[in-house]
């Protein structure tokens, strides 16, 4: 028998407060999909997730007499949200689809285990805990587990014409969980069905599409993507840009404990094409911040290796270091990936290295004279504040940053006399 009991999230004195109830008069409850998943794959579990034979206003009304804090997150689709000792536990109600449409489902709440099960999206997500720990598997999950294998419930087609979401979720777990190559009648019916991607809100697409980019190692998921169409259906600025950059940058950021960085990943794969990268943002819903990122990206100049730190400190100065920064990690983990077998690519690789770690520390200086000093030096309100102030700041960055505020101001004064 394959258990789960024994395992310190399992016995967190919340989950068992949860399924205490979930499981009293008649009702049953357990743990069903990423828990019980990462738990038998040796992985962190983090959130806990529990499927009830119970309706949502009975699972409302136990909590509310043994003491629990009930939010009705989703009760449209039977999920309430209890939380214990500040921690959230998502409970919904068995169901099954009454009718979908790609990229709704409407629900009816039932006591079926399987038919719950079936209308999940992979094998290895529809695998339940009971409160003894014991693992049910009505779908074939638990061999698909022990393979790493990806795999659709039931028929492939079926599953993501419920969703069409379904299609990046595929690869999204296969980046996560997967081996080897990808389950053949998902790729067959992802790749048929790309198109109808375009059809979903572009927030659910930026959502799922991130979440692949953020996986440990999406470099097959994303080759996969891309052998059967379906990159280019969500990103096609990537058609004629191509993928090659992620290996070396995965490499990378796991040789130099870098965080996996969705959106340098995304720019890797991208042309620094202002206005593509413009078009992409509004498509795809990023927030201002991402799209601000990648125009910062875009618009910051290649740095040449052999850059003196004075002339560096320049550039950052006048184009600010997170564009640079993003430049120079995605050339890092280029001259990385050449560097085994070419040595000069070794030392243009420690160059680029510490141009980096300089990006990263770098405080920009503040320019110590400003418009109330010019007036005050005796130049006339108007346009030739900014323009005397913008000759006398591009001096003192030429200087590297080395002019005092007492020599500034007594070269406005000049100027103002002049």
């Amino acid at each position: 028998m394959t258990t789960v009991a024994g395992e310190a999230w399992f016995e967190d004195p919340a989950l068992r407060r949860v399924l205490t109830l979930l499981n009293a008069q008649g009702g049953e409850g357990r743990v069903v999909g990423g828990a019980v998943r990462n738990s038998l794959m040796k992985l962190a579990v983090a959130d806990v997730d529990l499927a009830t034979t119970l309706v949502p206003e009975v699972v409302i009304a136990r909590a509310g007499v043994a003491g629990i804090k009930a939010v009705p997150t989703g009760i449209a689709h039977g999920t309430v949200t209890l939380v214990v000792d500040g921690k959230p536990f998502e409970v919904t109600t068995l169901r099954t689809d009454v009718e979908t449409d790609g990229r709704h489902a409407q629900v009816a709440f039932g006591q079926d285990w399987q038919a719950d099960a079936e209308r999940r999206d992979l094998t290895i997500n529809a695998l339940y805990a009971t409160a003894d720990g014991e693992i049910v598997d009505l779908v074939g999950g638990l061999p698909d587990i022990e393979k790493r294998h990806v795999r659709f419930i039931g028929d492939a087609a079926t599953r993501i014409a419920e969703d069409y979401l379904r299609i990046l979720r595929f690869f999204r777990f296969f980046a996560y969980y997967g081996a080897g190559r990808p389950d053949a009648d998902g790729l067959r019916a992802s790749a048929a069905a790309r198109q109808k991607l375009k059809s979903l809100s572009a927030e659910r697409v930026w959502s799922e599409t991130k979440k692949l980019f953020s996986a440990r190692d999406p470099s097959r998921a994303l080759l996969w993507m891309r052998q059967v169409a379906v990159l280019t259906e969500i990103l096609p600025e990537t058609e004629k840009w191509g993928i090659d950059a992620v290996p070396a940058l995965v490499a990378t950021e796991q040789a130099l404990g870098w965080a996996p960085d969705p959106l340098l990943r995304l720019a890797a794969i991208v042309p620094p094409d202002l206005e593509r990268l413009a078009t992409l943002s509004e498509r795809l819903k990023l927030s201002k911040a991402e799209a601000a990122r990648l125009q910062a990206w875009a618009k910051a100049p290649s740095v040449k290796d052999d850059l003196s730190a004075a002339a560096f400190d320049r550039l950052l100065y006048r184009n600010g270091a997170d564009g640079i920064a993003s430049r120079l990690k995605l050339a890092l983990a280029l001259a990385r990936g050449k560097a085994v077998s070419d040595f000069d690519e070794m030392a243009r690789a420690a160059r680029l290295s510490n141009l980096l770690e300089r990006a990263e520390k770098w405080k920009k200086p503040v320019f110590p004279v400003n418009g109330s000093d010019a007036l005050e030096a005796g130049l006339p309100a108007g346009p030739r504040v900014g323009e005397t102030l913008g000759k006398l700041e591009e001096q003192w960055v030429e200087g590297n940053f080395a002019l005092d505020r007492a020599t500034l101001v007594a070269r406005l004064k000049e100027l103002a006399g002049g």
